[in-house]
């Protein structure tokens, strides 16, 4: 088995524990005689595997019993609509954050719903910082604030938590979930694709307080309308059965390997080792404020757009997958997920090293 380092930034690589018990278990799931692909969802077998990974998930967020877990589809993008159309139903105002493109994304999408304004921004310096805010920034008759909390193009992280005060905070964390412990309960909403720490493209995972369900907007189908989704235990219509699944297995990962605390350890020390590395030489850029940069998403450039290529190009060839930056912004972009092992960064940073020293800038 030739297993390449993935440093893809979604669909991102799983834990090959999680893999592996997967494929073992693809064609017969325990005693069932079929697949999780296969089933039904109203069968007790399934039942069992959706109520498990619920469970592992709330252990492993130290989600509190005031609030609700739904899986969902239509990726993290489709909660751009959902929020304000369940949300915003107050004064019909929202404050949005932009940090990033799909903070932006979420903020353009809210706006054909009610009054939205940007009560902050960081696209003056590229996104390379995350805006601060006080509670006199926010409007206080808003419905809720939105951010993005980790920005998987630019690499850049919230490295606070905006005071709201009785506001529900909204938040997107489909790029940094479950890699720290998190307070669930300074949120009045989590939501994150699963693509990139959690499971395969299909699932969206929300947590949501269960005061702010139930008000949603009258146009609001009811695809979209978290109250009907914790009514029916996230199976209104059928859910992504088989995400949810390798969800749980991640779930079980996570917790054997210590629960959350143990994976910011784990994290910490993986960022460490690249960023150390940028930051002790002077070929490559990393662009990103230090008291901002991300765990999950390392961006660097060399400051020639050729070398660039040419770096992504060799990384690619020697096993270093998915290494080219997004196409808006360029350069490089290494997502070290909590699947990616040290090893990988290690090896990177060696290949990053002998690059430099193979081709010197004119």
């Amino acid at each position: 088995m030739n297993r390449v380092f993935n440093f893809s930034a979604g669909p991102s690589a799983l834990p090959l524990s999680v893999l592996e018990k997967a494929a073992s278990e693809l064609v017969c799931y325990k005693d069932s005689g079929m697949s999780v692909m296969e089933m039904s969802h109203r069968s007790p077998v399934y039942e069992e595997i959706i109520k498990e990974a619920e469970v592992l998930f709330r252990s492993i967020m130290n989600i509190p019993d005031n609030y609700k877990v739904l899986f969902l589809q239509g990726g993290a993008s489709t909660q751009f609509a959902a929020v304000p159309l369940n949300l915003m139903n107050g004064s019909g105002k929202a404050d949005y954050i932009v940090s990033g493109q799909f903070s932006k994304k979420a903020f353009q999408e809210a706006k054909k719903y009610g009054d939205v304004v940007c009560i902050a921004s960081s696209e003056d310096k590229n996104n390379t910082y995350i805006p601060q805010i006080k509670r006199e920034d926010i409007r206080p008759d808003a419905d809720y604030v939105h951010i993005c909390f980790n920005n998987t193009i630019y690499g850049t992280k919230f490295n606070y938590i905006p005071d709201t005060g009785d506001i529900p905070l909204v938040a997107d964390m489909s790029s940094c979930i479950m890699s720290e412990p998190v307070d669930v309960t300074k949120f009045g909403m989590i939501y994150a694709g699963a693509q990139k720490n959690m499971a395969p493209a299909g699932l969206t995972v929300v947590i949501i307080r269960e005061d702010l369900m139930g008000k949603s907007r009258p146009e609001t189908p009811v695809m979209l309308d978290y109250k009907t989704m914790a009514d029916n235990d996230s199976m209104y219509n059928t859910p992504p059965c088989y995400p949810i699944y390798i969800a749980k297995l991640v779930y079980e990962w996570v917790r054997d390997l210590g629960g959350l605390e143990a994976m910011k350890k784990h994290n910490e020390k993986k960022a460490a080792v690249l960023y150390d590395y940028l930051d002790a030489q002077d070929y490559y850029i990393a662009p990103v404020e230090k008291p901002y940069r991300s765990m999950m998403n390392v961006t660097f450039v060399t400051g020639d757009a050729d070398l660039d290529k040419k770096f992504a190009k060799e990384a690619d060839a020697l096993g270093f997958k998915n290494i080219k930056g997004h196409r808006s912004v360029g350069g490089m972009r290494a997502s070290i997920y909590n699947a990616m092992p040290i090893e990988g960064v290690e090896a990177l940073v060696k290949f990053m090293d002998e690059f430099a020293k193979n081709n010197p800038k004119k």
